[in-house]
């Protein structure tokens, strides 16, 4: 059962994703207040017409006013960020950072390891309460875990992985989106080749892919098995199934996750 969080929240950038967990936050009223801090406050100025929520620009400002604060940069601007409001953050704050390839201890070199900080990987599907959500802390953020989990877990499902693995789950479940978004469009283009319109098509598309992720999900079944039960002998699935792999389906997804892995790892170093 998913807990009922009141807490005072602030996300500095609100740019992709920092809207779309500020979207999914609001959706399901999980603050008493929520700050929204960015130098370019009119993607989210819609938002202040929401109960309790706040639009500003300045930073140390939502820090000061805000329990946790979630830092929704990307890794290039997340470190000048962070010495600019260092001294308003005091040990009660929980610091979450979404920021890829910037690690804690990076966070921790800034505003001190005596602080509660969390690392979070979302994806995009936040906004409609749909993320899987891989969380990871600090010695000192450990006992703020739980409360990261009741956060997120209100916007979707979480795991907690060792900070060593938010760089894959980030490739997995971050970058994830895209490819799957993908998928359903190649999907889409096929139907398309096969007479069905545009909008058809895609209709056809997601609602099939839907299907297929919430049978694997509510059956625990592995997707082989599932397989099995589609495919039968000399039939039609199994012929397009194997010229898929012929073709290099499989392949190709390991070698773009792969891919996608090695430069997470460049920005790592950077």
């Amino acid at each position: 059962m998913k807990k009922t969080i009141k807490m005072k929240i602030a996300i500095i950038g609100t740019g992709n994703l920092g809207s779309s967990i500020a979207k999914g936050l609001i959706k399901n009223k999980s603050f008493t207040s929520l700050y929204l801090s960015d130098k370019n406050t009119a993607a989210v100025k819609v938002f202040e017409a929401e109960d309790n929520v706040a639009v500003t620009s300045n930073n140390e400002l939502a820090v000061e006013s805000s329990d946790v604060v979630i830092f929704a940069l990307q890794p290039r601007h997340i470190e000048k960020v962070l010495e600019r409001v260092a001294s308003n953050i005091t040990e009660n704050h929980v610091i979450m950072s979404v920021a890829a390839g910037f690690e804690i201890s990076k966070i921790e070199s800034i505003i001190g390891r005596d602080k509660h900080i969390v690392r979070v990987m979302p994806n995009t599907a936040i906004s409609i309460g749909k993320s899987m959500t891989c969380i990871a802390s600090n010695e000192k953020g450990d006992s703020k875990i739980e409360l990261a989990k009741d956060i997120f877990n209100q916007l979707g499902t979480t795991m907690v992985i060792p900070e060593e693995q938010i760089q894959a789950a980030t490739v997995i479940c971050a970058s994830g989106i895209a490819f799957w978004m993908r998928l359903v469009r190649a999907t889409t283009q096929g139907a398309i080749q096969l007479g069905f319109e545009a909008e058809e098509a895609h209709q056809l598309a997601l609602q099939t892919c839907y299907g297929a992720a919430s049978l694997l999900k509510e059956s625990g079944r592995h997707p082989e098995a599932e397989i099995d039960r589609v495919t039968t002998p000399s039939g039609c699935t199994i012929e397009g199934l194997n010229e898929m792999e012929h073709q290099g389906l499989s392949s190709s997804l390991i070698k773009g996750i792969n891919a996608s892995f090695e430069k997470i790892n460049q920005l790592k170093k950077s």
